[in-house]
């Protein structure tokens, strides 16, 4: 994912993935199980474009080695999520 990219969808200066150590107390989640569903924090939440054309994708369930199968368009507007494009160039 190209932050600077996300941070310009989001109109902020800069943005950075959340450290391992402080995930849990701020999401409510582990490391490998979490998921734009049911934080503790609500945060915004954007899917690289690609991701419209897709039927159905993985997302994590809120566990570790949990997953639900969704669809992408379905699932975004569950949680309230954009899409954008962030792939790294």
């Amino acid at each position: 994912m190209d932050l600077k990219k996300a941070s310009k969808h989001f109109k902020l200066k800069s943005i950075r993935m959340i450290l391992q150590k402080d995930l849990e107390p701020l999401t409510g989640y582990v490391h490998g199980g979490c998921s734009p569903v049911g934080m503790k924090t609500k945060f915004k939440t954007v899917f690289d474009e690609t991701a419209k054309n897709m039927d159905k994708f993985l997302v994590s369930a809120g566990k570790v080695r949990n997953s639900i199968i969704v669809n992408p368009i379905e699932f975004a507007d569950f949680c309230d999520a954009d899409f954008a494009d962030l792939v790294v160039e």
